[in-house]
């Protein structure tokens, strides 16, 4: 029923990952397959591709249902719909930054100082124009096939580059004088695949295993016993999606409490619940949250 397509490239580890743990996983016959598959009755075939040209491979129908970042579908100016975004990126969850960098010893310190025939090395030309031309400056824009930050300042005035926590620039001696986008991961599809209800519906519920599936990332199942007279405080302390589920124990004389709280912050929970009177606290991973 799908044709999907996959990023190859730094978000190809974290893709394939997130898939397998929404078990969805892909299979190919090594890491070098562009092919794959997904034993799933709603896909029929899976292509692993630069998330440069994803946008465009989907807008043309060649896939139903594509993965790539918001950055990649900006420099393509691809029609694509947005199907919601995906809230991982290479390494961590948080969204990469599109950013004009210059020199760390350079006076500039903000994209306006920057002259007409100013000297700009990006993989993200057209976004780059585009910026560029909004300001009024007539920048020298140059396509970067790679090692972009190495070529400031010999090469080039100034970079258009990505940063997920901005340690690379940092490092060669560059500095963030603007940002031109905030990006994240985004599940995407075209007009015909989005105006054909099974295939909407068979793209809902794989976006809801990996919704489900990211959510769950963050969050722990926690449960515990507690005496009568403990419950109320304990109930004060556990935030939880909706209630916290709260039985009666079979010998009578206090109560089981399960429920879902936030990861971050577990290791400061959990002791307070034993000093209100809470026993048997048990924390268990949770692999979806689907709501």
């Amino acid at each position: 029923m799908l044709r999907i397509v996959l990023p190859k490239g730094s978000l190809e580890k974290a893709t394939l990952e997130l898939f397998q743990a929404a078990d969805l996983a892909v299979s190919r016959g090594s890491d070098v397959d562009y092919r794959a598959t997904i034993d799933d009755p709603r896909i029929d075939e899976v292509r692993i591709l630069r998330p440069q040209e994803i946008p465009f491979y989907v807008a043309e129908g060649l896939f139903d249902l594509g993965v790539t970042g918001r950055d990649w579908i900006e420099e393509t100016g691809a029609e694509v719909i947005s199907l919601g975004e995906l809230n991982y990126s290479k390494a961590t969850a948080n969204a990469i930054k599109v950013v004009l960098a210059v020199a760390e010893t350079s006076e500039v310190s903000a994209p306006e100082e920057l002259q007409d025939g100013v000297r700009i090395s990006t993989e993200y030309p057209e976004l780059t124009k585009r910026y560029f031309e909004k300001l009024g400056i007539a920048a020298d824009v140059k396509l970067s096939y790679g090692a972009t930050e190495a070529k400031v300042p010999e090469i080039a005035d100034a970079i258009v580059e990505i940063t997920e926590t901005g340690r690379a620039l940092r490092a060669a001696g560059l500095k963030v004088i603007a940002t031109l986008l905030v990006s994240r991961t985004e599940l995407i599809t075209n007009r015909e695949a989005h105006g054909n209800p099974d295939q909407v519906h068979a793209m809902e519920q794989i976006r809801a295993l990996l919704l489900g599936t990211l959510e769950a990332r963050s969050k722990v199942l926690i449960k515990l016993n507690v005496p009568q007279e403990g419950l109320e405080g304990v109930l004060d302390l556990l935030p939880s999606m909706k209630a916290p589920t709260v039985s009666e124990l079979a010998a009578g004389g206090g109560y089981a409490v399960e429920t879902v709280v936030p990861k971050n912050g577990v290791n400061v929970l959990i002791p307070e619940l034993k000093d209100r009177g809470a026993t048997d606290i048990i924390e268990i991973p949770i692999s979806k949250v689907v709501h």
